[in-house]
């Protein structure tokens, strides 16, 4: 029992580290594609909203084919909450975007690392969740460390900061949302993802262009398209839907915090990937800042394993108790029996 136990914990295991490699390698190769894609040096596409609203809807379409063809099955969930669920999830898209065009660098990247205290003041309020001193010590060195390797000027200005905290609040509640669908229906990541995202590429598709408009004052039906930027569209979108499956399974087999933690592994991985790739400068500020990162990270992993092995350690723990109180009351009860029965005979006996 105890090497099946051992079996199971080690497949467990794979399959968390085959998602995080998914996500995290996706995640990258959509960046430097999109990188390719929208700067000046490429293919000036500067359309992310409806580069978006294409990701989603190959996503729905692998998803269509997918449920059609038997390999995945369909469960019902509740139609206002698929709407709720990508109303949140455009809105994050969109907000993210505005904040990106109205603020400094510094501070989209400061407000991206302010999700992850968010996302545990929002799961404390709508899960009762709490944190072991060890993950929020981690969580403080990893945004320590990303902040010191990606902050630089910060300008702030009213309407990028009123889009910055509807981003973050949006973006949080989304991958809150994420998890917590998975549980109340039972539903898988991929089978979530195949209800979500017609319903976020056909709003996207909509009001998309009209969104790049207001951001980058073109409209995309002007764009004159090379052979070469539909090629690295596609490219996108392929890795788009590696990322939004890996994205969804990585929160629902772990959490949103969890999923936060390592979107800033991706961080590291792509500015090393930059200065590799690009020539983009590498200063001893990033280096040390991505150095304290990964020790934040690692840190983090060790101090979620702890948890994990605590709470497997109490389940059991619980289950014993919980066994040897039935013991008890099966013995208490047979004790019980044999003495009556003993006291009848006796009884009996007496009365002969």
């Amino acid at each position: 029992m105890a090497a099946e136990n051992e079996q199971q914990r080690k497949s467990s295991s794979v399959s968390d580290m085959g998602a995080w490699a998914m996500n995290v390698i996706s995640s990258v190769g959509i960046i430097m594609a999109n990188k390719q894609l929208m700067s000046s040096s490429g293919f000036s596409f500067s359309f992310a909203t409806t580069l978006t609203g294409f990701h989603f809807a190959l996503t729905a379409l692998v998803g269509f084919v997918s449920n059609a063809t038997g390999l995945s099955a369909s469960k019902h969930v509740p139609l206002w909450e698929l709407i709720w669920f990508s109303v949140v999830a455009n809105v994050s898209i969109a907000a993210m975007n505005f904040s990106l065009m109205l603020n400094s660098v510094g501070f989209y990247q400061i407000s991206k690392l302010s999700m992850i205290p968010v996302v545990c003041v929002m799961e404390w309020i709508l899960h009762s969740k709490r944190y072991s001193r060890e993950v929020k010590v981690a969580v403080v060195v990893v945004v320590v460390g990303v902040g010191i390797c990606t902050v630089t000027d910060v300008k702030v200005n009213a309407k990028g900061f009123i889009c910055a905290c509807v981003a973050i609040f949006s973006s949080s509640l989304q991958q809150i949302l994420i998890g917590s669908l998975q549980k109340k229906y039972s539903i898988g990541s991929f089978e979530l993802l195949s209800k979500t995202a017609p319903i976020q590429a056909l709003s996207l598709l909509v009001a998309g262009p009209f969104v790049d408009y207001l951001l980058s004052g073109k409209f995309i039906l002007n764009y004159n398209m090379s052979s070469g930027c539909f090629v690295f569209i596609l490219l996108s979108c392929a890795l788009a839907v590696f990322c939004n499956i890996s994205q969804y399974l990585c929160i629902g087999r772990f959490s949103a915090v969890s999923f936060q933690v390592i979107g800033h592994m991706k961080t590291v991985c792509i500015l090393t990937l930059g200065w590799l790739l690009f020539d983009s400068a590498m200063t001893f500020k990033n280096v040390s800042g991505m150095f304290v990162a990964i020790v934040g990270m690692v840190i983090y992993s060790w101090a979620m394993e702890l948890e994990k092995r605590s709470n497997l350690a109490a389940k059991a723990l619980n289950s014993v108790k919980h066994s040897l109180t039935e013991e008890e009351f099966q013995l208490l009860k047979e004790g019980v029996e044999t003495t009556q029965s003993k006291d009848v005979e006796l009884g009996g006996y007496t009365k002969a």
